[in-house]
């Protein structure tokens, strides 16, 4: 091969670097419009009509290698119990541009990777388009149906919108619609 056509191959792989390079920030750059905390109140509607109250908080924060999204929701029951469950996940670049893949677990080489929904884990990935950053979290039943939950974060005046619902074999089960402000 000639020194010319090396340099050339050179160069070209170093350009295709510095895009991917690029793409993978400017992913980072969109998550960087929800940092911060964010908390507030709603009533969660059932599919069967009844509703009950919760508290809800999120913290988005950036990572060395992507973002992180943490969330707790209290639950308040008619009994007077107070259930609370909280969840964070970090989120890496993925190939394709806004989309971000749960890391959730380190393998055997000490990456983190994402669950295994067919050991009955869930399935997470995040993307954002515009102001929206939406999670999803797919998981599989012991049977082989699923339930799908979606958390739609849009940024507004003051904080960020959430939509969230749940739905399991087909079957809408939960949604929450609710304002969460920043503190």
């Amino acid at each position: 091969m000639s020194k010319s056509f090396l340099r050339a191959l050179v160069l070209a792989r170093l350009v295709f670097g510095l895009l991917f390079i690029l793409i993978a920030q400017m992913g980072l750059a969109d998550a960087s419009a929800f940092v911060g905390n964010y908390s507030g109140s709603a009533d969660v509607v059932s599919a069967d009509g009844s509703s009950h109250k919760r508290d809800m908080s999120v913290e988005i924060s950036l990572t060395k290698d992507g973002f992180n999204v943490s969330w707790t929701s209290v639950s308040y029951k008619s009994d007077g119990r107070v259930k609370e469950k909280s969840y964070s996940i970090d989120f890496v670049p993925t190939d394709r541009p806004q989309v971000f893949a749960a890391a959730q677990k380190k393998d055997v080489f000490g990456h983190l990777v994402q669950l295994d929904p067919m050991k009955g884990e869930p399935f997470i990935w995040a993307r954002i388009v515009a102001d929206t950053m939406t999670v999803y979290s797919l998981f599989v039943n012991e049977d082989g149906g699923y339930e799908m939950q979606q958390y739609d974060r849009t940024l507004t005046e003051g904080g960020l919108q959430l939509e969230f619902s749940r739905v399991r074999d087909g079957q809408h089960q939960k949604s929450v619609s609710t304002l969460l402000t920043q503190q």
